[in-house]
């Protein structure tokens, strides 16, 4: 006798009461709450919106068969590109098919290992010059690393800092973010010329933008310089391997506005929580400073911290681990139909993945999945690290989309908190845990405050 054939509506799932309409709005107020509730149906969850089929997503073995063996099948979900497009252009988070495949394969070369490590001293000067202003006491950790983090990204790209500009840029980030966010539950995005609440605020940051990145593609143009080894001139001479075209102006300038938003708020959010967790985890932060002591020696990190540093590394990756900075919206859509675990899935079905969720799962991480445990990314004196099943750690995405900055990411999160444990102890100011939210990244509700007490190690 065969096996029965099931299909998308045998799959367990909440009951779409109102076409889904109350399921929306809840998942507008708190999307990482709605979903968790979700997974106790199982590790794959249907639910309808209107007349949208989707399933999430909640075990490794199935994400990967999604995201890796059935790549060819996926492209973005359209509402996202909508949302995103009107202020990233068609840069490579939005583009799909042959474009896109030009565009990454083109673009992966201005992100190899070898390349990133060229940009750690602008990393270490941006790090330097910011924290050379810090003082000891209660500081705003959130206003901090975005304005580090900012200023990385601007003399990474143009070989300049931001100077005055950069907390308005950073400002600017964050509205346009919590902006897609909000759009991204609508069934369509208003045009943004409506007096609407929040249409002007978007208006005003996309044009801050989008105006300094012209400025330094201007300049360039006018005054080029070959010797210039930043991420603009990088773009301008990238040539694609199959056809020898180039990338046209317009790409470029997307190119360059995605890695403005994108490279600054994962980074600086990614830092935010760390900063916390070590604030509360004191001897993890002990033995972070001495580690880092220990191997610099008062100097500035290079372009090996990361191997040269493996504790502070596994707290980098712990704290992303726990709140994964892109922490959802991680959804998919089915060009053509699959089959995952003996259940076929129809064309057009929306694959949704949660990575707080992974990261979170008991299944996956046995070992107190709740707390802070940066030696689950370290090998002990004599054993392995905890095994981590493939898919169950995603901060940067999985398959041919994983995030083409990852190296760069890591790098960069490393040189900062070395030179901040160079010079500072973190002291949490309550025992209390900033909430999480959800914006295009997870960030902490009301921000973190910390207290700064500065160390007897000598710097050069």
């Amino acid at each position: 006798m065969l096996a029965m054939e099931l299909t998308w509506n045998d799959l367990p799932g909440p009951t779409a009461r109102w076409w889904g309409l109350p399921a929306l709005a809840a998942m507008r107020r708190d999307y990482l709450g709605v979903i968790a509730t979700q997974q106790r149906f199982g590790d794959l969850v249907r639910q309808q919106i209107f007349n949208e089929r989707a399933v999430d997503v909640f075990d490794p073995e199935l994400l990967r068969q999604v995201m890796v063996d059935h790549a060819d099948a996926l492209i973005r979900w359209e509402r996202g590109p909508e949302v995103f497009s009107d202020g990233l252009g068609q840069s490579v988070l939005v583009t799909e098919g042959a474009v896109w495949q030009r565009q990454r394969r083109m673009l992966m070369q201005a992100f190899t290992p070898r390349r990133v490590a060229g940009y750690v001293a602008q990393m270490v000067e941006a790090a330097a010059v910011g924290m050379a202003a810090l003082r000891p006491g209660e500081v705003a950790m959130d206003g901090l690393f975005s304005h580090l983090a900012m200023d990385v990204i601007s003399r990474t790209l143009f070989s300049a800092p931001i100077s005055g500009n950069t907390q308005a840029a950073a400002d600017a980030v964050q509205v346009l973010s919590e902006t897609a966010l909000r759009e991204m539950f609508w069934p369509m995005t208003l045009p943004d010329w409506l007096p609407l609440p929040g249409k002007a605020a978007k208006r005003h940051a996309r044009r801050l933008i989008q105006g300094l990145i012209q400025s330094h593609i201007d300049e360039r143009h006018q005054h080029p310089d070959a010797r210039k080894t930043d991420l603009l001139n990088m773009l301008l001479v990238l040539r694609d391997e199959d056809s020898g075209t180039a990338l046209s102006t317009q790409e470029v300038f997307d190119q360059c506005v995605l890695s403005f938003q994108a490279g600054h708020e994962t980074t600086a959010t990614a830092l935010l929580w760390w900063s916390w967790l070590m604030a509360s985890h004191p001897q993890a932060q002990e033995r972070a400073a001495a580690e880092v002591d220990a191997a610099l020696m008062g100097r500035p990190p290079d372009a090996d911290a990361v191997q040269a540093l493996p504790w502070l590394t596994a707290t980098l990756k712990e704290a992303m681990r726990l709140y994964p900075p892109v922490a959802a919206i991680m959804t998919r859509r089915l060009t053509r139909e699959i089959t995952l675990r003996g259940v076929r899935l129809p064309a057009r079905t929306l694959v949704r993945v949660t990575p707080w969720l992974l990261h979170r799962d008991p299944r996956w991480w046995p070992r107190e999945p709740e707390a802070f445990r940066p030696e689950r990314f370290m090998a002990a004196t004599g054993s392995a690290p905890d095994p981590i099943l493939r898919g169950a750690y995603i901060p940067f995405g999985l398959g041919p989309r994983v995030c083409l900055g990852q190296h760069f990411a890591q790098l960069e999160m490393n040189v900062i908190a070395a030179m901040l444990l160079q010079r500072f102890r973190l002291e949490a100011l309550t025992e209390t845990p900033p909430t999480p939210r959800l914006a295009v990244t997870l960030r902490p509700e009301g921000g973190v405050r910390l207290k700064l007490v500065a160390r007897t190690s000598k710097l050069p």
